[in-house]
């Protein structure tokens, strides 16, 4: 009974195991991320283990050599096993491992290999080594992934499953060898027959943690690269809207800024540097540029946060201001005739033409815009130096 039992556990892990690398390559393929490449090769190994094991007990090898081969190969393929998942983990937790790292690996798991195999007299004593190893290696992953803040839950139980299996079979293979072997029949007789089906069934959950490991840093990555694309489309959207010399708005923003004043109803000034020509055709043009960014940051300073200042072209800029009394709005327009009137060391006196119009709630930005535009010519062909203000009256 015990060795139908046996090859149903063997065969039931083999095929196990068969879907899991299927899968781990198809998952691979499609992902193409370094981080699968050492529990792909896990599960390949671990199939690898199963074939040798299922080789063995087809052929039956005599001679003392054909063991010590099989019990190399078999040894060889678990150790690596177990090596990629802890590797597998470490991927997600820093940069994937070089490929150094992966030769030094075999090599010592080969190494082992070849000692367990000569040192194994029987295949109880080749049993409890590698048990031995498992026990080891999956223990020490369970209290490292514990440490983890429940990133690799379901690995960690894996691993925690894994390794109390093994402590199992270690007591097994132990009683084969120093005591009385289990009786027929009995729980740890079934138990070492069935025991590849157990292994199965917690490999199974160490390969579920394996997927959702890389769908969570799939989503992870997928989540900040919606807030970086985010992040730039603002920036975007700021270097689109802003003028690069002054800083404050340009024209693009405009049609926005109007939509949302003509909720609430606005004023609209429209202002034009007076003789900007000839401080550019005198001075040069780094003058102009800097009476350009003088003039842009008085408005800025003059009006409340709330208020618009746009660049709207060359030496002309656009005010929307929430508030509509002309009291207000003159005392404003007055504070940056104030802050330019002197001249200082890199940029002349400024003067300027300025003219208004109310944006009803509702009402036609277009329409405010060039009347605004209009009053300003107005007064700059009759000498205004306010809203509706001879220069001798302000």
């Amino acid at each position: 009974m015990e060795l139908l039992l046996w090859r149903w556990s063997t065969i039931v892990q083999a095929t196990s195991n068969l879907i899991i690398a299927v899968f781990f390559i198809a998952l691979a393929l499609s992902l193409r991320r370094r981080e699968l490449h050492a529990w792909l090769g896990a599960w390949l190994f671990n199939l690898g283990a199963l074939g040798v094991t299922i080789t063995y007990w087809i052929v039956r090898p005599e001679s003392s050599w054909g063991r010590t081969l099989a019990g190399i190969g078999y040894t060889f393929c678990k150790t690596m096993f177990v090596l990629l998942l802890i590797v597998g983990v470490s991927n997600f937790l820093a940069r994937p491992a070089r490929r150094n790292v992966y030769l030094k690996m075999t090599v010592i798991a080969a190494v082992f290999a070849i000692v367990v195999a000569y040192a194994s007299r029987s295949l109880q004593a080749l049993g409890l080594l590698q048990e031995s190893m498992i026990a080891l290696g999956f223990g020490a992953g369970t209290l490292y992934l514990l440490t983890q803040s429940g990133r690799f839950a379901w690995v960690t139980v894996g691993f925690g499953m894994r390794a109390a299996l093994s402590l199992v079979s270690i007591y097994a293979y132990g009683s084969q060898i120093w005591s009385t072997p289990p009786t027929p029949g009995s729980a740890l007789s079934i138990f070492v027959s069935a025991h590849s089906s157990f292994d199965a069934g917690a490999e199974w959950i160490i390969a579920l943690g394996c997927l959702l490991t890389t769908y969570r840093l799939i989503q992870h990555e997928l989540t900040t690269s919606n807030v970086e694309l985010r992040t730039a489309q603002r920036k975007m959207q700021q270097l689109l809207e802003r003028d690069q010399l002054t800083g404050v708005f340009n024209r693009r923003a405009l049609p926005a800024m109007f939509d949302e004043a003509r909720k609430t109803g606005a004023t609209v000034l429209f202002f034009d540097l007076d003789d900007f020509k000839k401080i550019n055709d005198v001075q040069g043009h780094h003058a102009g540029d800097a009476s350009l960014t003088r003039f842009a940051r008085a408005l800025q300073e003059s009006f409340r946060t709330g208020d618009r200042v746009i660049r709207y072209a060359g030496d002309e800029f656009v005010v929307v201001a929430q508030d509509m009394d002309l009291g207000a709005i003159e005392t404003r327009v007055r504070n940056v005739r104030e802050k330019v009137r002197l001249a200082d060391a890199d940029v002349p006196a400024l003067r300027f033409s300025v003219g208004r119009a109310v944006l009803h709630p509702d009402g036609d930005p277009d329409h405010a815009l060039r009347e605004a535009d209009q009053a300003m010519y107005d007064a700059k062909a009759e000498g205004r130096s306010e809203l509706g203000l001879k220069p001798n009256e302000a």
